[in-house]
């Protein structure tokens, strides 16, 4: 913060507080906000209705429904001094702050978070591989599923109960089930749409353990596929191991897109290609680091992220083939273990 000459912060998305105090809060409409300063203030200023286990009660600032909690907020903020603000505050609290502080000068705070969070400790790599390891088992069960009487949405549905039953704390994002042409769309919502052979099939799921994610695609075959698809996956999976080779400390986000990027060129099919290669992966399933083509952002041991090239023909079907890796001191360690070799089930 004195860095960024920001004397003092509000947090107050969910997972940023997660990361600083260890407790997940779901406050709904309600104001709860972190509030410090660079003098070493802090306060958790919450709602009398939320049991607060980790932070010490004198740092600690409740009120009921019929008090302001904004009025409160005020009485803590020097007006005369920067705010930084967390990206995610909802517009009504912020501007009802603004009314009552009226010229106060504010920052925005998310991207200091964000460079913290990116980095990851022992402790969350040990976290974010524990959630990549039931990801591993869960996909094994889920390929072992498809079939010709499951729909795209009952298969959905499958892994969602599968990573209940293997003791997921839920899903980091909504299950994404294709089936044949509709792989071509790399964020397909599932339907009733049924297998047929030669049909390409895309899973890509993730699941949430001890409030830390986990993200894997396969992409695999129902009955032999045609000679396109079978041509697109080789080369989407040597791009995957191509940008994997090259993850290591000291290297842009972007020259790990472009090394994805520019073999699927190479090959021909480079205009479908149509999203960012990678994002990082942690208590969110999108932050930062972001490996697409304009990121400059520096590897360094610790951060986690996806590597996802993937190339969809629109009315033929898609590949993408998504693995996490980890960022080590010479390198990088993959974490998910299931086999990604073309598959025809």
């Amino acid at each position: 913060m004195v860095k960024n000459n920001i004397y003092q912060a509000i947090i107050s998305s969910p997972p940023s507080l997660y990361y600083f105090l260890q407790e997940w809060f779901d406050p709904g409409e309600r104001l709860l906000v972190l509030f410090v300063n660079t003098s070493g203030e802090v306060k958790l200023l919450v709602n009398e209705l939320f049991p607060v286990n980790t932070v010490e009660e004198e740092n600690l600032i409740k009120y009921s429904d019929s008090e302001d909690p904004i009025k409160i907020l005020s009485s803590l903020i020097e007006k005369d001094k920067s705010l930084g603000i967390d990206g995610s505050w909802e517009a009504g609290f912020l501007l009802s702050l603004m009314e009552i502080t009226k010229d106060l000068s504010l920052k925005p705070l998310s991207p200091i978070i964000s460079e913290l969070r990116m980095v990851k400790d022992v402790d969350e790599i040990a976290l974010m591989k524990s959630s990549s390891l039931l990801n591993d088992t869960a996909m094994e069960k889920v390929i072992d599923l498809v079939s010709e009487m499951l729909p795209e949405k009952y298969l959905a549905k499958a892994i969602k109960n599968i990573f209940e039953r293997e003791g997921a704390d839920g899903v980091s994002f909504e299950p994404i089930v294709g089936y044949g042409r509709n792989t071509s769309n790399p964020h397909h919502m599932p339907t009733n749409a049924q297998l047929k052979g030669g049909d390409v099939v895309l899973i890509d799921m993730g699941c949430i353990k001890n409030y830390y994610c986990s993200d894997m695609t396969r992409t695999v075959f129902f009955g032999k596929p045609i000679e396109t698809m079978k041509n697109i996956y080789q080369i989407v999976l040597e791009a995957n191991l191509k940008a994997i080779e090259k993850a290591k400390p000291g290297l842009k986000a972007c020259e790990i897109d472009a090394t994805a990027r520019n073999y699927i060129e190479s090959k021909g099919y480079g205009k479908y290609f149509t999203h960012r290669t990678g994002h990082g992966v942690g208590i969110e399933i999108h932050e930062k680091p972001y490996i697409s083509s304009n990121s400059e952002e520096i590897l360094t041991p610790g951060m986690i992220f996806s590597i996802e090239p993937g190339i969809y023909l629109p009315g033929v079907g898609g590949v993408r083939i998504e693995d996490l890796v980890l960022v080590t001191d010479n390198g990088c360690e993959v974490l998910n273990k299931y086999p990604k070799d073309f598959l025809v089930i």
